[in-house]
């Protein structure tokens, strides 16, 4: 959600009141004498409010039926293995009456699909069990889709028979590999340690360093631990993930959703399809979003999304425990989760509610989480929960000096924060102007500003860090349903840092991000530079709470839970949207995410790019040489080994992608996966070869902490890895082009 102090306010008594007619509305046409369900008040008011609130409101018609019955069994059955073609059939049948059943407050769409899922998974637990009670050989030639928007619905009981046999089938060879490639990593390590000397000192005996002259003791050699795991063979091991797959699905096929979950689910389905970020939050869901919210977070750090029947990393928290250790990144599926050695529990199929309390943890502990890479490798991320380190959420900056002797200023932003409550906190746009303030003392003849990986924040924050590069005038415009267009302007005449400028951005860069990019590159003030385009998010969210808007008569209904919308679309001041599009670099760079389909225009039902009328400025003066910086960058990245071993690695990345089908032989699909793991592994290889970046603190922040080496180096974490990062290298040589 796109946070702002501005305008937003001056709308809660207009939308409670909107929400609070849609309510009454229902129970009116109810009758006193005929309190009407939850159902109905749900939907109903959802349905009724967002008609006249939401920014892109929808016609409650045979078009709006259509587009919620295909999200719905997108949904529903998302691996195409339950429902029968006769049961997609008879739901077919409701495709143009959702709308009919709104308005007349019937559910008889959901209700026809709730039981055919609870008798089709009755029935498939049985069949579940009588398929593995027997061995599978991974011998024959058979493939599996794992592509399950390419999958089709079983025709009768014998087609979904076989569908199901192969899953489980797919299921079982997936756990036999992993536990291949776990005892070949034991075999890998014993023959490595054996014989070697200890690099440290035994537990309980003193490391000090021996006075000269002083006999050393002889090297103590490793042994294997007694309770070392017994090696397995691969029947014994397909047996036992027999039994894994087994345990999995009978959790799921316990676990299955109550009404109020499968209401809750359905009026997500209607939220969704006025655009993404309008959703439905049941009660709790809504505790959870509040809880992100503060900012206080104890257990990895990442906020997790459902699509299509699994849990992905959404975002990784700036100065979480996740964001620390660098491996986990958004967009990856979480498969599994164990509580450090323990075994792993699946979680694949589950909703976020229910894997989270397995993800969060008390501070010190480990979790093990085996997630699937975009690329399709699995890989195991082992995290020690942590609380989030709110200074590494929070803007830093560093020297880097190039070898000609020119010094170059490193300004990272990992998101748009504020002080919302006003109570003392700290504002994203002061600390990027005081780091520009100690980056100028430094005399760096140049700024690369970093906002890869950010996903916004606050508005207010964005229009006026732009004006810390510019003149006061029109940064961003907000235009609402009602055809209304704020212009929102910087006041302050003063520039806080006028030299060369280069933004980085990548497909992770949105919200708040975007505003600030579009503005630098619409006054011409900079370079834009990373990937193709950010993620395309131009649009601001109000959350309302659906019991304020109840009638008295319906409190009985209470806790009805509460709504966030989209309410208002953001306009670069040309009058083009960031939505949809983004903004695109004026320098692109090939970039690991730049084959994932990852992004606004990939989600379900998004708000479309428009344009509006321009806003009146001018551009800046010192206006960078475009057509040179381009052409010279072009030719760096032709000529180096490094970003042409990535332009190679994204073209084999993509085309690995787009092959879902999987063989069921265990030779061929434990080939493949361990060349999707070194083709992934690829990347850090890259970055290896890069010449190296010399990053320093600056002189204010050393002396701000006396000369403490270890508090300068703790300081100096949010630059680990990036001596080595080939983009930033880049930008550098961009901004020497300038001078």
């Amino acid at each position: 959600m796109f946070s702002s102090r501005l305008k937003i306010s001056s709308y809660a008594g207009l939308v409670a009141a909107v929400f609070g007619l849609a309510s009454y509305r229902f129970y009116q046409r109810s009758g006193p004498e005929s309190v009407p369900g939850k159902e109905q008040v749900l939907v109903g008011t959802i349905v009724t409010g967002l008609t006249q609130a939401h920014y892109q409101p929808e016609r409650i018609d045979d078009a709006f039926s259509k587009r919620v019955y295909d999200l719905a069994m997108k949904r529903l059955d998302y691996r195409k293995k339950f429902l029968l073609q006769a049961d997609v059939a008879q739901l077919a049948r409701y495709q143009t009456l959702i709308d009919d059943e709104t308005i007349a407050r019937t559910h008889e769409f959901l209700d026809l699909s709730v039981r055919l899922m609870a008798e089709r998974t009755k029935q498939m637990q049985a069949l579940t069990h009588e398929l593995l009670a027997q061995p599978f050989t991974f011998t024959a030639e058979e493939t599996f889709q794992t592509d399950w928007e390419k999958s089709t619905y079983p025709l009768n009981a014998a087609d979904q028979r076989e569908q199901w046999r192969k899953l489980l089938k797919f299921e079982t060879l997936t756990r036999v590999a992993e536990m291949m490639d776990e005892q070949d990593k034991r075999h890998a390590k014993k023959t490595a340690g054996a014989g070697l000397p200890l690099a440290s000192a035994s537990p309980g005996v003193s490391s000090a360093p021996k006075p000269p002259g002083q006999a050393t003791a002889p090297p103590v050699t490793l042994k294997e631990p007694a309770t070392q795991e017994p090696d397995r063979t691969p029947a014994q091991m397909e047996i036992e993930a027999r039994k894994r797959v087994l345990k999995y699905y009978d959790e799921q096929f316990a676990d299955q959703p109550d009404a109020n979950e499968n209401l809750t689910a359905y009026a997500n389905v209607i939220a969704n399809t006025y655009d993404p970020h309008t959703e439905y939050f049941a009660p709790k869901d809504k505790a959870d979003f509040d809880a992100q919210l503060t900012g206080q977070f104890e257990g990895i750090g990442a906020s997790l999304q459902e699509k299509d029947g699994l849990i992905y990393i959404a975002d990784v928290i700036p100065g979480s425990a996740s964001f620390r250790q660098g491996e986990l990144k958004k967009g990856d599926a979480i498969l599994r989760v164990a509580q450090g050695a323990a075994e792993p529990i699946s979680v694949e199929g589950w909703r976020t509610a229910k894997a989270v309390p397995l993800i969060k943890g008390k501070k010190g502990s480990e979790v093990r989480l085996t997630v699937k890479k975009a690329d399709g490798s699995t890989k195991i991320i082992s995290i020690i929960r942590d609380v989030v380190v709110m200074d590494d959420t929070y803007a830093h900056s560093a020297v880097i000096k190039d070898p000609s002797g020119v010094k170059i200023g490193y300004l990272k932003l990992p998101a748009f924060y504020a002080d919302f409550n006003e109570n003392g906190g700290r504002s994203s746009a002061e600390d990027v102007k005081r780091e520009l303030a100690k980056l100028t003392a430094e005399g760096v003849k140049g700024v690369v500003f970093d906002l890869r990986y950010n996903g916004g924040g606050s508005l207010n924050d964005a229009v006026e860090m732009a004006g810390l590069f510019l003149p006061s005038g029109p940064m961003v415009q907000v235009h609402d349903n009602q055809g209304r267009t704020q212009v929102l302007n910087d006041k302050d005449p003063r520039v806080q840092y006028s030299g060369p400028l280069v933004v980085l951005v990548n497909k992770y860069s949105a919200s708040a991000s975007e505003i600030l990019a579009a503005a630098v590159q619409d006054y011409k003030r900079g370079i834009i530079m990373g990937s193709a385009s950010t993620y395309g998010k131009g649009t601001v969210q109000r959350v309302v709470d659906l019991d304020q808007a109840l009638n008295d008569e319906l409190n009985a209904l209470k806790p009805l839970g509460s709504l966030k919308f989209t309410m208002q679309k953001f306009y670069r001041v040309t009058g083009a949207s960031t939505q949809f599009k983004g903004v695109a670099s004026d320098i692109v760079l090939p970039d690991i995410a730049s084959y994932l389909d990852q992004g606004e225009k990939e989600s379900d039902y998004p708000l479309k790019w428009d344009e509006i009328k321009p806003a009146a400025f001018r551009p800046w003066d010192e206006q960078p040489g475009y057509a040179k910086l381009v052409a010279k960058s072009k030719a760096r990245v032709a000529a180096n080994p490094s970003f042409q071993q990535m332009i190679g690695l994204v073209q084999t990345l993509r085309k690995r992608k787009d092959e879902s089908v999987i063989s069921l032989q265990l030779d061929k699909f434990r080939a493949m996966q361990h060349l999707l793991k070194a083709e992934s592994d690829k990347y850090e290889t890259i970055q290896k070869t890069a010449t190296p970046l010399a990053l320093s603190p600056l002189s204010a922040d050393q002396q701000a902490l006396g000369g403490d080496s270890a508090k300068v180096a703790r300081a100096m974490r949010f630059t680990r890895g990036l001596n080595k990062d080939i983009t930033l290298g880049e930008a550098v040589a961009v901004i020497k082009d300038e001078q």
